[in-house]
């Protein structure tokens, strides 16, 4: 998403809640075993990377445009944000979307002699949902919102997911997605103040939603922009989870968001007891985590960003600091999880749609990448504060993600 404070003086939330058009950097979260109060920094396997070349996946946004512009559907997804996937055991994949439009699409013109294709202003909006893809093609929406309101003034957002064992050494199998929970504020918290995070267990392969329980509270740091949100990324490494999170930043003398780590033993990630978090020199339970990545103004990220592992080499994906983080995707590098990260480093500016809009929250997807190649989405929003919905309405590309394919080279 744009730069937390860039998008908080750009637009406001409107009354149903479009999307998590929040803080959303960009960013790519990963992961190796690291000795419980050691973080080395293996320079021998690992090298400075940057982003070499990126180009369009067009056949990838095209599919979600495809099924979104279904009009033989009433209930399913028709566009979102907070756009996350996982693979399943049997091929297929999840993906996790936030704020949710569903119900029908209609096509061009639209009411205003537009041509774009366009939905009832009306249509139902959710806190979030999933979709399945089979062989590259979307199939199903699973009955929305997945995952219910905690309490009222209240929501749940899924961001990172995994597959791992219902327990440590168990051979059946369930899908873990973070969840972050958030409460209805006031500007400039205009997406909800940050709350906790919580970790729900669905079964497989049928997907029933078994368990959500909270792994970390945050209620009781009085600071919003202090409160720290985890499952934006994660990666599994030697049979440990490491799990990425980020702050809000939304003080005025903090306009960037700081990233956070947390490690969890594979089997455990609804566990609080086993999650452990960096301290600045150690891998600790219950202690209060600290920054490995912001400066709290060139440098940093939003809620929301992305970690791959290339090689011996971290890189993580945010939107760029300052005012083209609404346009603006930067990355950093690093040799563990915990730092340091070096950056910010070669930046790219992916095609937005005409129009005031933003794109933000770029999310990895090795699930659909190989062979040198990663596969990077990113989310796209209208930013004015008047009318946001009804211009997300006449125009459902608006809201939807779209899609690029990068390759990594060693920085020079």
């Amino acid at each position: 998403m744009p730069d937390d404070a860039e998008t908080a003086r750009a637009r406001q939330r409107t009354g149903t809640g479009i999307g998590l058009l929040l803080v959303l950097v960009l960013g790519a979260a990963l992961l190796i075993a690291l000795p419980e109060d050691d973080s080395p920094d293996d320079e021998a396997a690992c090298r400075a990377r940057t982003v070499r070349s990126w180009q369009a996946d067009d056949g990838l946004t095209a599919e979600f445009a495809r099924y979104g512009d279904d009009a033989s559907r009433t209930d399913d997804w028709t566009g979102g944000d907070g756009t996350h996937s996982v693979r399943l055991p049997d091929g297929r994949v999840l993906w996790l979307f936030s704020d949710t439009y569903l119900g029908r699409v209609y096509g061009p013109p639209n009411p205003a002699g537009e041509s774009h294709a366009w939905r009832d202003p009306t249509a139902p909006l959710v806190r979030n949902s999933a979709v399945l893809m089979r062989d590259g093609r979307l199939e199903t929406t699973l009955p929305a919102p997945l995952f219910a309101d905690p309490a009222p003034n209240q929501w749940r957002w899924p961001v990172a997911a995994r597959v791992e064992p219902r327990s440590p050494g168990s051979s059946e199998q369930v899908v873990r997605v973070l969840l972050w929970v958030r409460t209805a504020g006031q500007a400039p918290w205009i997406y909800g103040v940050p709350t906790a995070t919580e970790v729900a267990t669905l079964s497989l392969p049928d997907l029933r939603l078994e368990s959500i329980g909270k792994v970390l509270d945050q209620q009781l740091v009085p600071d919003p922009s202090r409160r720290v949100l985890f499952g934006t990324t994660l990666v599994e490494e030697d049979g440990w989870t490491y799990v990425f999170g980020g702050d809000d930043g939304q003080a005025a003398s903090r306009p960037a968001s700081h990233a956070y780590v947390a490690r969890v033993p594979e089997g455990r990630l609804g566990d609080p007891a086993a999650w452990r978090y960096w301290t600045g020199s150690a891998w600790a339970a219950g202690a209060r985590p600290r920054p490995v990545l912001g400066d709290g103004q060139r440098r940093g990220v939003g809620s929301a960003f992305s970690v791959v592992r290339d090689g011996g080499t971290y890189v993580l994906f945010t939107m760029a600091a300052g005012a083209k983080g609404l346009t603006t995707v930067a990355s950093y590098w690093a040799c563990s999880p915990a730092g340091p990260w070096h950056g910010p480093a070669k930046e790219f500016s992916p095609s937005l749609p005409q129009g005031q809009v933003a794109a933000y929250n770029p999310q990895a997807h090795p699930v659909l990448s190989g062979d040198g190649r990663l596969v990077l989405s990113y989310d796209v929003n209208w930013l004015e504060t008047t009318g946001a919905a009804v211009q997300l309405s006449r125009n459902v590309s608006l809201y939807r993600p779209r899609f690029v394919t990068l390759r990594l080279a060693p920085a020079r």
